[in-house]
């Protein structure tokens, strides 16, 4: 399978970017004190209607849900559930769709409640995990290697004394949901792939408030963080172009 896309492949992997940020947008607005992470999930198939849109999650590797929407110590492809969301709670919503047999794939952390209801643990876990995000993809440009972009995200993340989680990463994209090359959020610089215009890889930065070792639920899908702490992910799907990059799942207001 070829690592570089083709202009047909990058045109259809654009439009499908675009849906799914606007997607996460509105899914957004519905993470709200009350309401559960289940009532997400039914927003979610009335947005996919809306658009016409297949999802790419519901039936890999038998995942039954649109979408895995983890929140504080479950923190990465959790099951969608009927719990009422409190105040404060982190939640993750990470989603993907097709587009012409292409796979788009991001994720958004949310505060329910906004900012002002979390702690101050929480509030930074999130910020330093998107600004770990945002410090991996500078990274991301022509004769760069994969190294590059984990550094990147490691200095922040455990600058700010958290954990990168080492056993999840971002990764390739394309036919394929997770294709090569691997993209870990440690590393050392000019070490790994080298990146090459025509690439299309996730970025997403998975990180614990505590200790960095997780565990999987009696469900088969669902990771906690082992010792209770909180955890977050940020992702976006990244193209990389002659002179640089392009976020492709970036939100831009119409």
């Amino acid at each position: 399978m070829s690592l570089i896309k083709s202009e047909q492949e990058i045109a259809s992997m654009r439009r499908g970017g675009r849906i799914l940020a606007e997607i996460l947008h509105l899914l957004e607005k519905n993470v709200k004190p009350g309401h559960t992470t289940m009532d997400i999930e039914r927003h979610a198939q009335k947005c996919f209607d809306q658009y016409q849109i297949s999802p790419c999650f519901k039936g890999y590797n038998g995942y039954p849900y649109i979408c895995c929407i983890s929140t504080n110590a479950d923190v990465v492809h959790a099951f969608p559930n009927d719990k009422p969301l409190e105040k404060g709670d982190l939640v993750t919503i990470d989603c993907g769709l097709w587009t012409d047999g292409l796979n788009t794939d991001a994720a958004i952390s949310v505060i329910v409640g906004g900012d002002a209801c979390a702690s101050e643990k929480t509030r930074r876990l999130n910020q330093i995990t998107r600004k770990a995000l945002y410090a991996g993809i500078k990274e991301v440009k022509p004769g760069n290697k994969t190294g590059d972009i984990g550094n990147a995200i490691a200095k922040v993340v455990e600058g700010a004394g958290f954990s990168i989680i080492r056993e999840l990463t971002g990764h390739g994209i394309g036919k394929s949901l997770h294709e090569e090359p691997t993209v870990a959020n440690y590393g050392k610089k000019g070490t790994g792939i080298a990146l090459m215009p025509g690439m299309v890889i996730c970025i997403e930065p998975i990180v614990s408030a505590g200790e960095r070792f997780i565990r999987t639920k009696e469900d088969r899908w669902t990771i906690e963080i082992k010792d209770g702490a909180w955890g977050c992910q940020w992702e976006h799907m990244i193209l990389v172009t002659p002179n640089g990059h392009e976020i492709l799942t970036e939100y831009h207001p119409t």
